[in-house]
């Protein structure tokens, strides 16, 4: 994925009343409930490792349980493919974060290390099933060895299984789960309704740079990735979400339309075979026609109509 996807969502989780609604959505465990969220702070996310490299992806916020820091570690992974050995890079993030908070005394009073929530916040299409717990990538050796063997577990939200899940919020109010709706709606209707429920849930004046941040990452993220190719420059003057949601209302309704009209005139330009199955590819994606209709505009036999849309979603 780009790097404007990661930090335009840097920019989202910037926010306190993101990560509140993160812990509180999907967090299901009962020390949340003792959380101090008017403590919320965030911390820096940039550590220097012995071979000199930065990181600096990753979002990083500390706030109260009781009388002790708690640090939620928030690593946005946006990716194509499931990375097999994330477990070790969350390894490595966590002893950096470590490492800072020991140079910086930023410890318990008996001079313990503050425990640490480490997040994996993944977008792709593909499901997620790489191991969360580091011991799950090392080969055992019986006999006493696996003692040894490290153990850390990370907490996956794999957007797209969250909002297909039992897990979802339902409609409650909830930032994270409306910012992952948008990202995996079901269709043009299902997000400008996700839209109007941000409309409603961020209109207090106090939260013009979250909706300013919401309108980011619609524009750099969320209708490139909806809507290719698709010009809009109008919308690159708006700067309030309620502006964003008029705007589609209006607009949203002539995407399918203009689908349509580019296939066509790709099969009447290259009028071959490939160009036609490439037409009936972006049709599958970007429409909800059956595959009786797409054949019928594609001039490809159904069961060919069929194929493609199977290995569209295999991917």
């Amino acid at each position: 994925m780009p790097n404007h996807h990661d930090h335009s969502y840097k920019l989202l989780f910037a926010h306190a009343e993101m990560v509140k609604d993160l812990l509180t959505g999907f967090v299901r465990q009962e020390w949340v409930n003792h959380l101090d969220f008017s403590t919320l702070e965030k911390v820096s996310g940039s550590y220097i490792t012995d071979e000199l490299r930065d990181r600096e992806d990753d979002v990083i916020w500390r706030v109260r349980w009781g009388e002790k820091w708690l640090y939620v570690y928030l690593l946005l992974e946006f990716q194509s493919t499931v990375d097999k050995y994330m477990a070790v890079r969350v390894m490595s993030y966590l002893g950096l974060l470590y490492q800072d908070l020991i140079r910086q005394k930023a410890l318990a009073q008996d001079g313990k290390l503050p425990p640490v929530l480490p997040v994996v916040l993944y977008n792709g299409d593909q499901r997620w099933q790489a191991a969360d717990n580091i011991v799950e990538l090392i080969e055992p050796v019986p006999g006493g060895l696996q003692t040894y063997s490290p153990q850390l577990q990370y907490l996956l939200l794999d957007e797209g299984a969250i909002v297909e899940s039992s897990e979802w919020p339902g409609e409650a109010r909830n930032l994270v789960a409306g910012l992952f709706r948008l990202e995996h709606n079901r269709d043009e209707q299902d997000m400008l309704n996700v839209l109007g429920s941000l409309v409603e849930w961020l209109k207090a004046p106090g939260q013009s740079t979250l909706r300013r941040a919401f309108v980011v990452w619609i524009r750099r993220v969320l209708l490139p990735n909806r809507a290719p190719g698709m010009e809009l420059p109008e919308f690159n003057n708006l700067q309030d979400l309620h502006e964003v949601h008029d705007m589609l209302s209006e607009r949203i309704k002539k995407w399918p339309e203009r689908w349509l009209e580019e296939g066509r005139e790709e099969g009447r330009q290259e009028g071959q075979l490939e160009a036609r199955r490439n037409m009936a590819r972006n049709l599958i994606l970007k429409t909800h026609l059956d595959d009786s209709a797409i054949a019928d505009i594609a001039e490809l036999p159904v069961e060919e109509i069929a194929k493609l849309r199977s290995e569209s979603q295999s991917h």
